[in-house]
C-alpha cells in the first residue's frame, strides 16, 4: 500500500448500531481494526439513519449518505480514491461494486458477508414448510447464485463461520484465496472480569435478546412462546423469561404475558448489565446462519446459555459448549431447568464459555494476519486478480448488464 495513509471506503448496508445487533458489533470492530493500522476511514450508506446509530464522526470516521442508481457516486468515489473498499454484505456490491471497479480500478476490494444469506434463507424455508433442510438446494438457489457471484467479483471475502467458509469451499468450489476467516475480534475474559460477575445466587430469571427485524430472532421467540416456556413453567412454575431486542413488532409485543412469566420488554441499553444480571439465556434458534452475537456475548457475562446447533454454529467449535445445545422442545426445556436449578451444571457451563472466548475469538490472534493478507494483496492485486478468472468474467458481465439498468432506472428518476 502507499505511503500515504491507506484509505479505506466502507459502504455500509445499514448505519452500525452495535447496541442493537451483532451486525453492528461485527463493523464497529472492523471499524476498530482499521483505525488500529492508521487507515483513513470514510463510511457510506444509501440507508436511512436512525436514533441509535452509532456517532461515527466522534471515532473521526467520515460519513455521508449516497444514492443508489446514482451516477453522482462515481465522481465522490473518484474524488475519494480509495485504496480499500469494503462492501458490507453482497447486495452492496451488487450495488456499488461495478461502479467501484470502474473509477478506482486499483482499489482492493472486500466483502464482508456478515453471513451467508442464501443459507438462512432456505433454512427459514425449511422451518416453515416444515421438512428437513438439505444444503445440496443452495447450488439452484437464485439468491446462493447472486452471493457466490458477489464474492467471485471481489478480491476477498471475510467469512466469519468457519461452517460458511467449508462450505464455500466444498460445495460451491470457491477458491480459498478468495476466502479469509474472521471472526468476532474480541478481548480476553480475564480475572478482573470474573470477579465483576454476579454469582449463580445473585442472578435470576431466563433471558433472551436479540434483533427483532432479524427474522431467526422473531421465530426464535414464538417458537419459545409456543413450545418451549410452557414446559419450563411446568417444571418451574415462577420462573420468569425476560425478552429483549430492538424493533420489536406489533406480533412480537402481543406475546407479552407477565401472569405466565412471559416479558416482551423491547430494546435495551446496556445488554452486557442485562446478561451479568440473569441466570441462563435461551436461544432456541430454528434457522440463520453466521455467529450468534447474543450467545457469544452471554459467555463474556458468564452466563450459561441453551441453544439449538444452529444458534451455536461455527462458535465452539471441538469445544464443549457453555450450556447446552438441543433441537427438541422438550429436551431445551430440561436442559434449561437443569442449568437454572444445578449451581453445579451452571458453574461448569460457565467456565466452558471463558474457555470458547479465549481460545477462538482473541482480536490479537486474527489482526495480525488479516493486515499481512491484506498487504500481500495489494501489493499483488495484478497477480491476484489474474488468477481469479471466474471474477473477472462475473464483473465483465455484471457491469454491462448492471451499468445499464442502473443509468435506465437514474434516467426514469429523473423524468
Amino acid at each position: 500500500m502507499s505511503e500515504q495513509p491507506t484509505k479505506v471506503l466502507i459502504l455500509g448496508y445499514v448505519w452500525p448500531e452495535p447496541d442493537s445487533s451483532a451486525a453492528g458489533s461485527r463493523m464497529m470492530q472492523l471499524i476498530s481494526f482499521f483505525e488500529k493500522q492508521g487507515w483513513e476511514i470514510t463510511f457510506v450508506s444509501s440507508a436511512a439513519e436512525s436514533d441509535h446509530s452509532f456517532d461515527l464522526e466522534a471515532r473521526g470516521v467520515d460519513r455521508a449518505a449516497v444514492e443508489i442508481n446514482s451516477s453522482d457516486f462515481d465522481g465522490f468515489v473518484r474524488r475519494l480514491a480509495p485504496d480499500v473498499v469494503l462492501f458490507d454484505r453482497f447486495v452492496v456490491e451488487e450495488q456499488f461494486g461495478w461502479r467501484v471497479a470502474e473509477q478506482c480500478p486499483e482499489a482492493v476490494r472486500i466483502l464482508d458477508t456478515e453471513d451467508l444469506h442464501c443459507l438462512r434463507r432456505l433454512r427459514k424455508k425449511a422451518v416453515k414448510q416444515g421438512r428437513k433442510y438439505d444444503h445440496q438446494a443452495l447450488l439452484t438457489d437464485d439468491v446462493a447464485k447472486r452471493e457466490v457471484a458477489s464474492i467471485y467479483r471481489c478480491d476477498l471475502t471475510l467469512m466469519i463461520s468457519e461452517y460458511e467458509m467449508d462450505l464455500l469451499k466444498n460445495l460451491f468450489k470457491v477458491d480459498d484465496f478468495l476466502l479469509h476467516y474472521l471472526p468476532f475480534l474480541l478481548e480476553p475474559i480475564g480475572n478482573e472480569n470474573i470477579e465483576h460477575w454476579p454469582s449463580y445466587e445473585d442472578r435470576q430469571q431466563f433471558v433472551t435478546i436479540g434483533n427483532f427485524r432479524h427474522p431467526p430472532n422473531a421465530d426464535s421467540v414464538h417458537f419459545l412462546k409456543e413450545k418451549v416456556w410452557p414446559l419450563i413453567r411446568n417444571m418451574q412454575p415462577n420462573a420468569e423469561l425476560h425478552i429483549y431486542g430492538a424493533y420489536p413488532s406489533p406480533r412480537i409485543t402481543s406475546l407479552d404475558h407477565p401472569e405466565q412469566g412471559f416479558h416482551i420488554e423491547g430494546r435495551v441499553e446496556d445488554a452486557e448489565e442485562l446478561l451479568r444480571r440473569a441466570r441462563v439465556c435461551l436461544s432456541p434458534l430454528r434457522f440463520g446462519a453466521g455467529l450468534k452475537g447474543k450467545l457469544v456475548e452471554a459467555m463474556q457475562c458468564g452466563t450459561p446459555s441453551v441453544t439449538t446447533r444452529i444458534g451455536a454454529e461455527g462458535i465452539s467449535g471441538e469445544l464443549q459448549w457453555a450450556g447446552a445445545v438441543e433441537t427438541e422442545p422438550e429436551a431445551i426445556a430440561s436442559a434449561a431447568v437443569e442449568l437454572y436449578t444445578n449451581r453445579s451444571a451452571w458453574e461448569k457451563a460457565q467456565k466452558r464459555g471463558i474457555k470458547i472466548i479465549n481460545g477462538r475469538f482473541m482480536k490479537k490472534d486474527f489482526e495480525p494476519e488479516l493486515n499481512n493478507r491484506l498487504k500481500q494483496l495489494s501489493e499483488h492485486l495484478e497477480d491476484h486478480r489474474h488468477r481469479n478468472f471466474t471474477g473477472s468474467m462475473l464483473m465483465h458481465h455484471t457491469a454491462a448488464s448492471t451499468r445499464y439498468m442502473s443509468k435506465w432506472i437514474e434516467e426514469k428518476n429523473s423524468v
